[in-house]
């Protein structure tokens, strides 16, 4: 056995809705990706610690303007919401909602590390949805204050016809502002668990966790509040999410806080059984750190979720941890037509780096963190704005425009209140070679993105203002960083990208 000291949060990044496994001695989640692709990340750990991504279940989700960024369209906020990941007979299973489609997506495949998803599609939003499988029958259990149950074929493909599909229950509605959702449902010790988040408007007005049981699927359920904590973080609750034991009958539950503009983070906390209901953490409070156990294994590397990258490739393939805005347009980025260098070229006209095609992102990290990049823009064309950005709806850009008459500025630009860039500082720059670099302040919430650049990578200047990072409904997602180019005028122009160096630190600068 290896003992493992548990952190957290385990990660200071956006892992929103997590969902985990355990098959062997291998633990595996999947969470929200929103409009971020390819999407739902699949994520592997040996200890529940130290995670890395391994897969995910699709590369798009759909093929459609709103899904290409294109007529103006988007889909911010939508795409994937809430995946349930379950292993059953040899299959992996991924299932979620997409609030822009107005479908139901089943995904399924025999090898989660490396293997092809084939899909399903069910008409209508089965919202916050976990599978059920149970005695040869399998089930989504989903819904918003009113749960429902529905069931599926057994090869679960489609709903059942003639199967069970009618309410369960009515979860409470007085003083709760957000009524009981993100089901993950379990049949343990003789019962059905189903484990909600739920969200007061009366006493400490923070999310918590719920767990109802029953021993019958179809109830009468009974329920208690298992979690009401925030660990000491601006009252901001501990919760959604599912529990998952270890092969020596130990338990955990992995949920998520809100720590504002960095996103929501995964949280690990010990679970116990009282009289057959799930206790969590230690006398109903989160633990910072704590010692667990589990089978010794090939050593771990700790997390690392956001890297740095040389763009050194043989192949037209990225590192799992970068993920686009939106459905790229894989005609216009390339690793190989310039050795070592990532390339992005112009394809579509617009004003915005909201509207941008083939922005490429990675999630930022607390508490400071630090995104570096030289950036190549002798082949800019007039119009073009090509840079490093902190995305969010609220986001901030630093690098090179090309104004009509082909001169070089250095600007640094926010969104002017209807999503098109406003410039807060320019600066005319004539050098063909700039560094750029995004600072990220998110200790206790500072939320706080400062901008550089530089014509040697060695001595920084400040530009523009410090944006105050906000984290938005509409966008739904942690702070990223991205690098960009896209055109306003006319497209054909190409702008290359040396490196992208990725620091976590400690303090600020």
């Amino acid at each position: 056995m290896e003992n493992v000291t548990i952190t957290n949060p385990i990660i200071w990044a956006d892992v929103p809705d997590p969902c985990v496994i355990r098959v062997g001695t291998a633990y595996y989640m999947v969470s929200t990706s929103m409009h971020a692709m390819p999407g739902c990340p699949i994520m592997k750990s040996e200890n529940l610690m130290d995670w890395k991504i391994v897969n995910y279940v699709y590369d798009t989700l759909e093929d459609n303007d709103a899904n290409n960024l294109l007529d103006g369209k988007g889909i911010y906020g939508k795409g994937s919401w809430a995946a349930s990941l379950r292993h059953h007979n040899g299959t992996f299973y991924v299932c979620f909602s997409s609030n822009d489609m107005n479908q139901f997506y089943i995904y399924r495949t025999a090898d989660i590390e490396n293997g092809k998803w084939e899909r399903s599609v069910i008409a209508g939003i089965h919202h916050d949805p976990s599978l059920l499988f149970d005695d040869g029958r399998v089930y989504v259990i989903h819904g918003n204050g009113s749960i429902r149950i529905t069931e599926l074929t057994s090869d679960v493909m489609t709903v059942k016809s003639g199967g069970i599909d009618q309410r369960l229950f009515e979860t409470e509605r007085d003083g709760i502002m957000l009524r009981c959702e993100g089901c993950h449902a379990y049949k343990l010790n003789g019962y059905y668990y189903l484990f909600f988040i739920e969200w007061p408007n009366t006493g400490n007005r923070r999310r918590r966790q719920l767990c109802y049981r029953s021993r019958e699927l179809l109830g009468v359920y009974e329920h208690k509040v298992i979690l009401d904590d925030d660990m000491g973080y601006r009252n901001h609750g501990i919760a959604q999410g599912g529990i998952v034991d270890t092969p020596q009958d130990e338990w955990y539950a992995l949920f998520f806080q809100d720590h504002d503009a960095v996103g929501r983070i995964p949280i690990v906390l010990q679970v116990t059984w009282v009289e057959d209901w799930p206790v969590i953490g230690m006398e109903g409070k989160v633990q910072v750190s704590f010692q667990a156990q589990f089978p010794s294994t090939a050593p771990t590397a700790p997390t690392q979720l956001v890297i740095s990258d040389e763009f050194d490739y043989n192949e037209n393939k990225l590192l799992l941890n970068w993920q686009w805005n939106h459905n790229p347009d894989n005609r216009l980025w390339s690793v190989i037509a310039r050795p070592g260098w990532l390339r992005l070229e112009t394809g579509n006209i617009t004003d915005s780096i909201l509207l941008a095609r083939n922005t490429l992102t990675q999630r930022t990290e607390g508490p400071v963190c630090i995104g570096i990049t030289a950036m190549d823009v002798s082949h800019m064309k007039p119009g073009d704005h090509a840079g490093m950005v902190a995305l969010q709806n609220h986001f901030g850009t630093v690098g090179i425009q090309i104004a009509a008459n082909g001169e070089r500025y250095i600007a640094m630009c926010v969104n002017g209140g209807d999503g098109s860039e406003e410039a807060v500082e320019r600066i005319l720059y004539e050098d063909s070679l700039i560094y750029l670099k995004i600072h990220f302040n998110f200790e206790n919430s500072t939320d706080l993105a400062s901008f550089y650049y530089s014509a040697d990578g060695e001595e920084w200047k400040k530009i523009g203002s410090p944006l105050k990072m906000k984290y938005t409904l509409d966008h739904f997602m942690g702070y990223r960083i991205g690098l960009f180019n896209y055109a306003t005028k006319q497209v054909g122009g190409h702008a290359d990208f040396d490196f992208f160096r990725f620091d976590k630190v400690e303090s600020t600068i």
